[in-house]
């Protein structure tokens, strides 16, 4: 008979035999429905982190202070999903905030950045694009299964060089001696305009968000095959 866990213990369950055990509750596979934890409440201080370098970076309140917000509210980012991991508190809450959340500051830091001409439109728009693409996915892939697919390492890796880009490019360093390989406008530090150096961490994120966002359709379609096909889903 099939032993079914809560999600106040962490034992491994046998859901029947000659089956593998349920992951542990609280890991990313087997994300807990608890809403009171630690990387929760990190998670949530980053949404609010977000808006207030909003609102103080556009009325130009202090922009010392608007940065600063901006790189603490990032390196949240990196705290709320180790600690998650580290404590077995994964949750469906978390695996749902924390995307909507690294959106809403990198869109905050864009917009900053595009405001001040630190930032070619073109890279807000494809930024913008690629979530747009995302949000249409996902709520494509719900007409299917309520079970959202895993955060990828990619895409993490993604999100923090853009945040440590816009970081850079908040702070104002002194700009870079333009490299002239390509003559393309737009492309501040590979044509002819200099640039500061957080644009050196802005370009391989861009390319690395846009290759994450297609592997996630990718990852998508083949989730959404295996549950049309009646079998089980290898890998979310």
């Amino acid at each position: 008979m099939a032993t079914v866990a809560g999600d106040s213990t962490n034992t491994k369950v046998m859901v029947g035999e000659g089956l593998p055990p349920v992951p542990e509750v609280g890991t990313p596979d087997n994300p807990s429905r608890r809403v009171l934890t630690l990387a929760n409440a990190i998670t949530f201080t980053r949404l609010v982190l977000t808006f207030v370098f909003l609102y103080v970076f556009v009325l130009d309140i202090n922009h010392t202070a608007a940065v600063a917000i901006y790189i603490i509210a990032s390196v949240t980012d990196w705290l709320d999903g180790n600690i998650a991991r580290a404590t077995k508190t994964v949750s469906w809450v978390g695996k749902i905030l924390d995307p909507i959340v690294d959106r809403a500051l990198l869109f905050t830091g864009v917009l900053a950045l595009v405001l001040h001409g630190e930032l070619p439109l073109w890279m807000a728009m494809v930024l913008v694009g690629r979530d747009v693409s995302l949000i249409i996915g996902t709520e494509y892939l719900k007409t299917f299964t309520s079970h959202p697919l895993n955060v990828m390492y990619m895409g993490k890796l993604a999100t923090a060089l853009l945040m440590v880009g816009f970081s850079l490019l908040l702070i104002g360093t002194p700009p870079l001696e333009p490299l002239g390989i390509l003559n393309v406008p737009y492309l501040p530090l590979l044509n002819d305009t200099p640039s500061g150096i957080g644009i050196v961490f802005v370009y391989p994120g861009l390319v690395l968000s846009v290759v994450q966002a297609v592997r996630y359709w990718r990852k998508g379609f083949r989730v959404r095959d295996a549950i049309l096909e009646g079998r089980e889903v290898e890998s979310w």
